[in-house]
């Protein structure tokens, strides 16, 4: 599958949707700075992709960066409000789980 989203994406064939398959792709093949990449580019392309942001939390989480805690506390927050706004109420639920369980961890509030 991710093979043949990034020839898809080499062809010019760019979007939101694109990017968001491919950071899907990337996060099962435990490739968190690629996936996070991908669906970085996804938000930037559509900040309003709740879904999206739900996902590039969890790229970056998982990432190992030093900051990975904080960069992931502020997609999924970002991701809260755009959800919030759009009516989203599944993906706006389990932010909020996924922000209380960050901050059980220790990250400190943004």
């Amino acid at each position: 599958m991710r093979e043949g989203l990034e020839k898809l994406l080499a062809k010019g064939q760019d979007s939101a949707v694109l990017r968001f398959g491919l950071g899907q792709a990337c996060l099962k093949d435990e490739d968190y700075a690629a996936a996070a990449l991908h669906l970085a580019q996804a938000v930037a392309q559509n900040p309003q992709y709740s879904a999206a942001w739900k996902l590039l939390g969890k790229a970056q989480l998982e990432s190992g960066a030093a900051d990975a805690r904080a960069q992931a506390q502020a997609s999924w927050q970002q991701g809260l409000q755009v959800a919030e706004q759009q009516g989203d109420t599944q993906t706006a639920k389990e932010l909020t789980v996924f922000l209380k369980r960050l901050q059980k961890l220790g990250a400190s509030p943004a």
